[in-house]
């Protein structure tokens, strides 16, 4: 009995040491397998920060010798077209503009006149239908002696308009600026720098995720500038419906009563005095230099076009009594009053224009030819009153 209960417990112990070193043996597989897993964790993960890391330093040494638009920079260069290149039947001057070349010094007895702006004076259209192209044309036919450059930048905003002046534009010795102001674009918040715009490579992979998104058209911007090819469709689509309606329903914000903003998004009576400011110190700089300066309103499509008010309205789910779509053009035309800043705002006339005619590109808040012919001659008549002698004498 002791026997066999001796052998039973011997038996026992055994088996206990047998499954002892099974569980250690299989413990001891986990933690190799674990550490092996963590060493390539660790490994990718190293090689990710290192890729990452080297991408960041490669993309910031390739923008500061070509600096392309899709990383963020204050610079109203980041969005300046490539000096000569093509865009449409035109090339772009040397100095990136969309305008034949110039001399830095001015002509005796003429007048230069500068066009200061975003996408709207570089312009979608061929060259010789563009805005300011054919405003120069129509003052020499008037009978003055006029050189008008254009400046436009696509992209850009009053803080980089008072940059541009300050930077090359005084340089010039102009008489005059004439600065055409977006409404839809200038109180945008694209343009305030987000925490991925601090990093190349998220802002490299932001730009790729963006291109993916639908489009139909020409592209009017992209890495390489705002550069069109190829034969110019004034009956061509630049987005989508569904694109284009949400870059408007994006743009409506500033038309919302009662100070409703969204989330994310800045009140718009402090964006208002943001451009404001820069607008009042290029107003100030431009007296201080005896430079006389015209400011033209240019609407946003969704003032003026009573069917895409309608689907901007339905899409944001919000009462048409919300929207005030003449809300910035008050605003801006008291300020500019106040500041003695002469200015013409075309919003009516495009209004009543657009009853029967389209004036904006299909799917685009940019202006066709037609709208382009529009605001030419309705700026010619401004500025026809306000050119005097001591303008025509060229005295600058």
């Amino acid at each position: 009995m002791k026997r066999s209960l001796l052998h039973g417990a011997f038996l026992f112990e055994k088996r206990a040491k047998t499954v002892s070193c099974f569980g250690v043996g299989i413990e001891t597989r986990y933690m190799t397998a674990l550490k092996g897993i963590l060493r390539v964790g660790r490994d990718v993960l190293l090689i990710a920060l290192s890729t990452v890391a080297l991408g960041e330093v490669g993309l910031r040494i390739y923008n500061s010798i070509d600096p392309l638009p899709i990383f963020y920079s204050g610079n109203p260069d980041r969005f300046r077209g490539k000096p000569f290149a093509p865009f449409w039947n035109f090339h772009l001057n040397s100095r990136g503009f969309n305008d034949v070349e110039f001399s830095t010094h001015k002509t005796p007895g003429t007048i230069r006149i500068l066009g200061i702006g975003d996408s709207f004076a570089f312009g979608v259209v061929p060259y010789e239908y563009n805005y300011l192209t054919l405003l120069e044309q129509y003052l020499k036919q008037s009978g003055h002696n006029i050189e008008l450059i254009n400046m436009g930048i696509p992209s850009i905003g009053p803080k980089e308009y008072l940059s541009l002046l300050v930077n090359e534009g005084f340089a010039l010795e102009p008489d005059r600026v004439v600065l055409s102001f977006s409404i839809g674009s200038a109180f945008s918040e694209s343009r305030r720098r987000k925490f991925l715009d601090y990093s190349y490579v998220a802002s490299l992979i932001t730009y790729v995720l963006e291109r993916w998104r639908k489009f139909e058209g020409p592209i009017s911007g992209g890495i390489e500038g705002p550069i069109s090819v190829g034969t110019y469709d004034d009956n061509a689509p630049t987005f989508t419906d569904d694109a284009y309606l949400a870059l408007e329903l994006k743009r409506g914000i500033i038309f919302v009563r009662n100070k409703v903003t969204r989330l994310g998004f800045r009140p718009f009576e402090e964006r208002f005095a943001e451009a404001m400011s820069y607008i009042s110190e290029i107003k100030r700089l431009c007296d201080s230099r005896n430079i006389s300066l015209t400011i033209v309103l240019i609407p946003d499509e969704m003032q003026v076009s009573k069917p895409l008010q309608t689907r901007v309205v339905v899409a944001s789910g919000l009462a048409p009594a919300s929207f005030d779509f003449t809300l910035p053009n008050r605003l801006l035309h008291a300020s500019f009053e106040e500041l003695k800043i002469d200015y013409t705002d075309l919003t009516t006339e495009f209004s009543s224009h657009s009853l029967n005619d389209r004036l904006y590109r299909p799917n685009d808040s940019h202006w066709n030819i037609a709208g382009n012919e529009l605001a030419a001659r309705l700026i010619l008549q401004h500025l026809s009153a306000q050119l005097g002698p001591s303008e025509a004498s060229g005295q600058q």
